[in-house]
């Protein structure tokens, strides 16, 4: 059996079986064409390391948002909460304040809300110094629904009540404050 061998051609260039394979991986068996080296060629992807950095990145930017979108929606759950407590409030302030009868304030009650449940509440009445007024101390709870605590509110409100003053009693406030007001005007 004859040993491959390349031979040269007329002009210069190697003809033989493993001139097709150096065509193929795209070197010149001539020295005058050379390819460029690998160096001063222009690159034409990503390193291994510049792949990962960059998808460790978009992770982290990922996760990052993932985090801000659950507070947000956490925030709106408890914003929504807030707003429907306050709600509450407002229904049962608006129906102590409606009623006309100290006696039926003092004994307190049971309030239904729009969600079902049942506000339990209770008040203080105690007059002040000035006629008519009084300091009204309105204590409420409610049972938490759809996995929420139950909510404890207190809240003060002075009230101008003549219906509920004793006429004696306001007489006697009433002449204490003409004196205040003498006193002070002698300063």
């Amino acid at each position: 059996m004859k040993p491959l061998r390349d031979s040269v051609c007329r002009i210069g260039r190697r003809v033989g079986p493993w001139s097709d394979l150096v065509r193929e991986v795209g070197a010149s068996a001539d020295p005058a064409v050379q390819s460029p080296s690998p160096a001063s060629r222009p690159r034409r992807g990503f390193t291994l390391i510049e792949v990962l950095v960059s998808l460790a990145i978009f992770a982290l930017a990922a996760v990052v948002l993932s985090v801000a979108y659950l507070n947000i929606l956490g925030s709106y759950r408890t914003l929504g909460a807030e707003q429907q407590l306050e709600e509450h409030w407002k229904l049962l302030r608006t129906v102590v304040l409606s009623e006309a009868e100290k006696e039926k304030v003092e004994e307190g009650g049971r309030v239904g809300l729009p969600d079902g449940r049942t506000l339990t509440w209770k008040a203080l009445i105690e007059p002040t110094d000035i006629a008519d007024l009084f300091r009204l101390t309105i204590e409420a709870d409610a049972p938490g629904g759809n996995g929420t605590e139950t909510w404890q509110r207190t809240q003060t409100i002075y009230l101008l009540r003549p219906a509920w003053s004793e006429p004696g009693e306001r007489d006697r406030l009433r002449e204490q404050t003409r004196q205040r007001m003498a006193q002070e005007e002698r300063l």
